[in-house]
């Protein structure tokens, strides 16, 4: 790895962003004048391993057009470990997101899509990404028509073990609660004797989750808990309605092996969203959009949805008020059609029209 010197061959031009893993810079290659950002790893903080293992990761299996892909250029200086990578020049998914509003739902399938592909073309090599965040999703315009998923930092391969960390963030899964439980016991106690770690299998189930509660903060422009935790209110609210659902899916699996009506997932979730509302904090979501979140969101798992499966929720409405619209527009056509069916249809208007001309 060469020792450079970054004002010899980069004009450095702002910051975009930074946090515990080091910082971001926008700059341009003097040479090839083409603009990039150089990512910054403190060598005091850092191991010569870890940035090494993101930096490869990045250049070698981010070949997917919205991951952010190095581009084999990495250096050390005194005091940094540098690489460079593409740079999303419109800045992060965060910025685009308005508070307790969030953007527009046709924004929101766009970005999902592109998601959805990065994070199963991740999976298919081997790879979990570990930290989906709106920070860390990279705008390539102003629009969302291109966006990038970046920062592999916490990236693992499937099936490797790491240590159960709980950090308070509704991305964080609710199966490593057990680590948040054992942190609380250890200040309880006040010792510092060391306890027996946590370890969790690293699975693709890990980015289902945050991608479902990305959805909701796209569409909602706030977040559906604080953590994914049984002692916070709106979470236990949307794990008891959650598990009523569930209980009322075996009883109609129950009614299907009888022999009566097969429905599917999502007439049965309309249904119960007039019996069974969910919480308070998703009114305003179509019953497309709770099948998918109900998919994404499996307090199991196990049993939790890919980030395929969000492919096939594309187009239909996922706000109600879009419902309500398209709703409104397939009864206007159904008046149209019923108006020309009773006026005596199309084809003898055309008829008629025919022995005008003749």
């Amino acid at each position: 790895m060469p020792n450079l010197k970054v004002s010899e061959h980069f004009q450095v031009l702002k910051l975009l962003g930074e946090g515990s893993y080091g910082k971001v810079m926008l700059a341009v290659h003097r040479k090839r004048g083409t603009p990039m950002a150089l990512k910054f790893f403190p060598r005091q903080s850092t191991s010569l391993t870890s940035f090494l293992r993101e930096y490869n990761l990045s250049l070698s299996y981010c070949t997917h057009p919205s991951l952010t892909r190095a581009l084999g250029i990495f250096f050390s200086t005194p005091t940094y470990y540098v690489f460079a990578q593409q740079a999303g020049l419109y800045g992060d998914l965060y910025d685009v997101i308005v508070s307790e509003v969030g953007v527009d739902e046709e924004c929101v399938q766009r970005v999902m899509s592109q998601l959805s592909g990065a994070v199963t073309h991740l999976h298919s090599l081997g790879f979990v990404h570990r930290d989906i965040k709106p920070e860390n999703i990279f705008l390539c315009d102003s629009s969302c028509r291109w966006v990038k998923l970046g920062d592999f930092g916490l990236s693992r391969a499937i099936g490797s073990t790491v240590r159960a960390v709980w950090y308070d963030s509704p991305f964080c899964t609710p199966e490593v609660e057990p680590a948040k439980e054992a942190q609380t016991e250890r200040e309880w106690d006040g010792t510092e004797e060391q306890m027996e770690e946590i370890w969790i299998t690293v699975e693709p189930c890990i980015d289902s989750w945050a991608l479902g509660v990305l959805v909701y903060c796209l569409l909602t422009g706030c977040f559906p808990w604080e953590q994914s935790t049984h002692d916070d209110r709106g979470y236990r609210r949307y794990k008891e309605w959650f598990d009523s659902e569930v209980e009322k899916e075996e009883k109609m699996r129950h009614c299907e092996w009888r022999g009566e009506e097969e429905r599917d997932c999502y007439t049965i979730m309309k249904e119960n969203q007039r019996n069974n509302p969910p919480p308070s904090q998703f009114e305003g979501l179509s019953p497309l959009a709770m099948t998918l979140l109900k998919e994404l969101l499996h307090p199991e798992p196990k049993h939790r949805g890919s980030p395929e499966e969000i492919l096939s929720y594309l187009g239909g409405p996922w706000l109600t008020e879009t419902e309500v619209e398209e709703n409104r527009k397939a009864e206007e056509a159904e008046k149209e059609a019923r108006k020309i069916r009773e006026e005596g249809g199309v084809e003898e208007e055309l008829a008629r029209e025919g022995k005008g001309e003749r």
